[in-house]
């Protein structure tokens, strides 16, 4: 097939997961014989660019007709059969699924919850909050100022949400959507998207990689991820401390707005703050863990960190909360945090590191549901299930 791939790239000084999933989307679709055309924008593109450069943003995000010129141009000389769109946002704009109109067959991926939630992540306060998801409305953005904190810049992705709410762009202008998890799937369908066309598809990791033996690990813990309040980990520092001068050593990958506060909160502690570090070094770190730790405060999509977590055969300990739970099935795969109680997660993580020898099984576990579900050749059967099934709904219209 003639495969169009559409995506907004996050700026490079906030390394995002999305773009590594639709880097590898693509190679894995091209290995199985379909053509690709990446149609792309980069936020870089207008980081730099002061006043001029947010208003060029603000006004592209609920309706960017330049875009949608584009696309009308390269249905009509590529004439793909597939418009398979990740991120919309800031710069391409949901103006190019209805641009579209007549031609390929139209997916887009939920990577998060921007089409219905203003902040992309439902949460507010440092809390889960899905007030505009379950009133179907974007009052409730706007009145909390949700994106960045502020009224003014949630005016656009709140804009955007009502306007393609009344239009009915997600019920007649796309053909799939695809969530990473059931959760995810749940969650959107009550907020107003067509649940029959909402398929689940979640994300994989290419190439078959070596696990290491368990007695050859470092008996180290590992964090990676933005660090920023959703992903909990001042909570994991903290009860690090409490943990005292028996805790294993925790490495934490990763950089964000927190770093120094964390730098200070964990003086004394066994832990060593590592930066952004190259994706090869950092699945290095994974590989050699006996427990990765992802405490995180929000609804997470599929962390990129726990897909490599099982590649890699590494126990992992999540928060309770989101589909967090239902990735690392109830506790079979993974164990589960208290997401916002310090004491409670330094207790249950004293007890997870105790137990050696559960770990090794909880780790096993994962590999097995890896090589069971997300490996490229699992997830290649999947998609080509979503885009047949888009395909005959785009020839029934």
């Amino acid at each position: 097939m003639r495969i169009v791939i559409a995506h907004n790239y996050y700026g490079s000084s906030s390394p995002s997961g999305e773009n590594e999933v639709v880097t590898a989307e693509a190679e894995l679709l091209r290995s199985h014989g379909h053509e690709v055309m990446m149609f792309e924008r980069h936020s870089d593109s207008i980081r730099d660019r002061g006043i001029t450069g947010a208003t060029t943003g603000a006004l592209s995000v609920p309706w960017n007709p330049f875009s949608a010129r584009k696309m009308r141009e390269v249905v009509a000389s590529w004439k793909p059969d597939i418009l398979h769109a990740h991120n919309t946002f800031p710069l391409i704009s949901p103006a190019i699924f209805p641009a579209a109109a007549g031609g390929p067959a139209r997916v887009l991926t939920l990577h998060n919850y921007r089409l219905l939630c203003a902040a992309g992540i439902p949460m507010r306060d440092n809390r889960p909050c899905t007030l505009c998801i379950e009133k179907r409305s974007v009052a409730p953005a706007l009145h909390y100022g949700c994106y960045r904190d502020s009224r003014i810049a949630t005016v656009p992705l709140a804009a955007g949400i009502a306007l393609h709410r009344a239009r009915g762009t997600w019920h007649k202008d796309v053909e799939a959507l695809i969530a990473l998890t059931d959760f995810q799937r749940d969650l959107l369908s009550r907020g107003g998207l067509p649940a029959a066309m909402i398929e689940v598809k979640p994300n994989f990791y290419p190439g078959r990689p070596h696990v290491r033996r368990w007695d050859e690990r470092p008996p180290h813990c590992v964090f990676v991820g933005r660090l920023s309040p959703e992903k909990g980990v001042l909570k994991l520092i903290r009860a690090w401390r409490k943990w005292g001068g028996d805790a294993p050593s925790l490495l934490v990958i990763g950089d964000g707005p927190l770093r120094s506060e964390l730098e200070r909160e964990a003086a004394g502690a066994r832990v060593s703050f590592l930066g952004q570090l190259p994706r090869i070094q950092t699945e290095r770190h994974i590989a050699e863990a006996r427990l990765l730790i992802l405490p995180s405060e929000c609804f997470e999509g599929f962390p990129m960190v726990v897909r490599e977590a099982f590649a890699f055969g590494t126990p992992v300990a999540v928060s309770d909360l989101g589909a967090l739970p239902s990735i690392v099935g109830g506790g079979r795969l993974g164990f589960l945090l208290d997401p916002f109680d310090d004491t409670a997660v330094t207790d249950r993580l004293r007890r997870i590191w105790a137990d050696s020898s559960r770990l090794r099984q909880i780790g096993e576990a994962g590999n097995r549901e890896f090589l069971l579900r997300y490996t490229a050749d699992a997830n290649i059967k999947i998609l080509h299930r979503i885009y047949d099934r888009a395909l005959e709904r785009r020839k029934q219209a």
